[in-house]
């Protein structure tokens, strides 16, 4: 599980261009949007196309996708389970 939480982080920062921060700087469980990382619904969306690209795994656009995107360590456990 750790080598996907390595993985969505890495992708976040090239993804979304993420400048003055880095993966080793994102937290598992910190919040990704609003007061967290402060990620937005268009950053969500780009992670998301990426997401089904490298992991082959679809993203809800439902209440299920609002929760796997909370944070690091919940989008890993969707893309374990959805594996």
């Amino acid at each position: 599980m750790a080598q996907i939480h390595d993985q969505i982080k890495r992708m976040i920062v090239r993804v979304l261009m993420l400048e003055g921060v880095t993966p080793e700087e994102i937290q598992e469980d910190q919040p990704l949007f609003g007061a967290g990382l402060g990620l937005d619904s268009v950053d969500a969306l780009e992670l998301a196309i990426h997401i089904e690209e490298e992991f082959g795994v679809r993203m809800p656009d439902d209440a299920e996708g609002r929760k796997a995107f909370a944070t690091v360590r919940s989008l890993a456990s969707f893309i374990e389970e959805k594996k």
